[in-house]
């Protein structure tokens, strides 16, 4: 597709802000959030999207779905879906033969819409299907298409009614990323572009295969030593036991696991190539600790009473 390594850094720069600028058509602000969605899909990862309703979660997902020109599926999680509904199931046909009919599941981008809202049961069938890209029914295995992503939502308001996600599903998800409200101006904005009646036609700027060769590329970014040692390092200090830091014995009652060290140089490889640099520094891993960390680190009593969230814990070890 590309003649070298560099020239496709290069053009994975210049489809970066043009896909920014495209979804800046429809979603107002939420830079972070936008660049993270983005990173986890160029690593091949999952993202968790926690914030407050109204935010454009589901639109800024729909939006992404668009630019890139995959699949797009919605899954609305309820406390009655059950596995078979998002995975598919086996009916028999008019020969009395058994036929699987696919789920949702079996989409390129997969929306799940709040899904702490669904028992675990349910939450347990998108496991396998995260982490194998496949799904097994009936005993029999059916390949998800690639590539395949997970952006999930949760609202972290209401917990009444709802089922907190195990701790091994959110392990499975790259980045916890937190929305935030928009200032002044930005609600400005979102209230001028959305009360007209314009609408905007989106442009398609990558596709599933340019997003499939990006992803190898980003697995071939050269790192150097210091910046490999310094992110594991820095989920070793996060684990209270012998080899941890003072600050974690203190604060942490559980510490990331070796999934966040992979996925610290992981995106650091693609964060210093969507920023015009060939391979990542120690700025670029502490650019991508807090939503890698943020779900994989568990407060203790003591950090509760004295009022230390997980953010200042991190940005501490950082």
């Amino acid at each position: 597709m590309y003649q070298s390594d560099v020239e496709a850094a290069n053009a994975l720069q210049q489809k970066y802000k043009a896909l920014k600028n495209e979804i800046a058509r429809i979603i107002v602000g939420q830079q972070e959030v936008v660049e993270g969605s983005l990173i986890s899909i160029l690593c091949n990862g999952h993202s968790l999207l926690v914030g407050v309703p109204g935010l454009a979660k589901t639109l800024l997902v729909n939006t992404i779905a668009q630019v890139l020109d995959l699949g797009f599926k919605r899954i609305q999680f309820t406390p009655d879906l059950m596995p078979s509904d998002i995975t598919g199931a086996e009916i028999l046909d008019e020969h009395r033969n058994f036929k699987f009919i696919k789920g949702p599941l079996f989409s390129n981008i997969i929306l799940a819409d709040e899904i702490n809202r669904t028992p675990p049961k349910t939450q347990a069938a998108l496991l396998e299907a995260m982490q194998e890209r496949q799904v097994t029914i009936g005993g029999q295995v059916h390949l998800l298409p690639a590539p395949f992503f997970v952006l999930a939502t949760q609202n972290p308001i209401e917990q009444e009614g709802t089922y907190p996600l195990p701790e091994a599903q959110l392990d499975r998800f790259m980045f916890n990323i937190w929305l935030d409200y928009p200032s002044f101006e930005e609600e400005l904005n979102v209230v001028k572009n959305t009360t007209t009646d314009q609408k905007v036609q989106l442009n398609k700027i990558m596709s599933g295969e340019e997003i499939m060769y990006f992803q190898h590329l980003v697995r071939r970014v050269p790192v150097p030593d210091n910046v490999m040692e310094y992110a594991v390092g820095l989920v070793h200090r996060t684990r209270p036991n012998q080899q941890g830091s003072d600050l974690a014995r203190n604060y942490i009652s559980w510490g990331a696991g070796p999934r966040a060290s992979q996925n610290l140089i992981m995106a650091s490889k693609c964060y210093a190539l969507l920023h015009g640099k060939y391979s990542p520094d120690i700025e670029d891993v502490k650019a991508v600790a807090l939503p890698i960390l943020r779900h994989r680190v568990v407060r203790n009593y003591k950090a509760e009473a004295e009022g230390l969230n997980i953010e200042e814990i991190i940005s501490r070890l950082l």
